[in-house]
């Protein structure tokens, strides 16, 4: 059975493996704080539907409690450990049912078992409040395994932490013109393939959301990332296949072992 990925923008992305529907870091907002949403329409009334949704990091573009105020009466949702406490809106949402996790956990969907990994990036709930959580990443396991990055630095230990997967979904930018510490560009994103050797990537994480009134500043830093990471993923690991996803559009990948 194929496993199938589409890409709604920014982290967003819905992962369909062994009939169990994942959705990554949900976010549907036209316009968040100050960030607008540039390209893509917003996905449709369908594309909330989920049987499990993951949350890697406690920033409001990840952990969007209005997106997940969406989602369907008896979803499961995953947050790192911690999360509760640091944003106490968690707590109204009493239609999910939501699990703290740390690296190193396990849980079970269906045929699926979803494992959450160490990440490298800021635990704070931005910009307000000293609790924090850790940054995660989920390798999601059925047919296929599938790797969801969150938001994560280039670390020495990815490959060994991560542990074999198949499919990487990987971020390669932001939404500013400047990506501070902990974060993956073209470039290191196209490293961490190449540690981590999955046979397909979809680049993710870039070109959805920029700052109101910034339209005009440094653009490529916007529009370019997908483009170059493909680049540079086929010199540094021309093994893995890139598929390029636009806003709302689908991959399905056959995985044998």
């Amino acid at each position: 059975m194929p496993v199938e990925i589409t890409w709604w923008g920014h982290a967003t992305c819905a992962v369909t493996d062994s009939d169990v529907r994942v959705i990554t870091d949900p976010l549907f907002a036209r316009r968040l704080a100050h960030l607008r949403r540039r390209r893509g329409a917003l996905p449709p009334p369908g594309a909330v539907r989920a049987d499990l949704a993951l949350v890697s990091h406690l920033h409001a573009d990840h952990l969007h409690v209005p997106s997940l105020e969406r989602l369907a009466e008896g979803t499961r949702l995953l947050v790192p450990r911690g999360a509760l406490r640091a944003v106490p809106a968690l707590r109204r949402l009493g239609h999910l049912t939501v699990t703290e996790v740390s690296a190193g956990d396990e849980v079970a969907v269906g045929d699926l078992v979803v494992r959450a990994v160490p990440a490298r990036h800021d635990g704070r709930r931005l910009p307000v409040g000293p609790h924090r959580a850790p940054a995660l990443g989920y390798v999601v396991e059925g047919e296929a395994r599938t790797y969801f990055a969150g938001d994560t630095g280039l670390f020495d230990e990815m490959a060994e932490e991560v542990g074999p997967v198949d499919v990487a979904l990987l971020p390669v930018g932001g939404w500013g013109p400047h990506l501070g510490e902990g974060h993956l560009d073209a470039g290191r994103a196209a490293q961490a393939l190449a540690r981590l050797a999955p046979r397909s990537a979809v680049p993710v994480h870039y070109g959805t959301y920029w700052p109101i009134g910034m339209d005009a500043v440094r653009p490529h830093e916007f529009h370019a990332p997908g483009d170059e990471f493909v680049r540079l993923a086929a010199e540094r690991a021309p093994a893995v296949a890139v598929h390029r996803l636009g806003h709302g559009e689908s991959v399905r990948l056959e995985v044998a072992r």
